[in-house]
């Protein structure tokens, strides 16, 4: 199942402390890449520093028990939105069951 994985920072965790560790942060989340589970990264145009990832998982839990391997989640620096997505079947109604 692919998840949409948002990291947020938890409230009063400083952007040095976070710099700090961001270089195992960054060899964590490549690992989890060789592993298959993060399957894309990107950062965001409009909050420049913040990442998004794309989880390949079997479901949210297993997600999130890959993102609590990472050193941020370990030191309760960061948290994660994790929302699992599917295929949108909805404009399936327009063409009928034919297709």
């Amino acid at each position: 199942m692919k998840m949409l994985v948002l990291p947020k920072p938890i409230e009063g965790v400083s952007r040095e402390e976070m710099l700090r560790h961001a270089p195992a942060e960054i060899q964590a989340v490549w690992g989890l890449y060789k592993q298959g589970i993060c399957r894309e990264f990107y950062t965001r145009l409009n909050e420049p520093g913040r990442v998004v990832l794309m989880f390949e998982s079997e479901s949210v839990e297993a997600a999130r028990d890959a993102l609590a391997t990472l050193p941020f989640a370990q030191l309760h620096l960061i948290d994660f939105d994790v929302i699992p997505l599917a295929p949108f079947v909805g404009l399936e109604r327009m063409f009928g069951s034919e297709h």
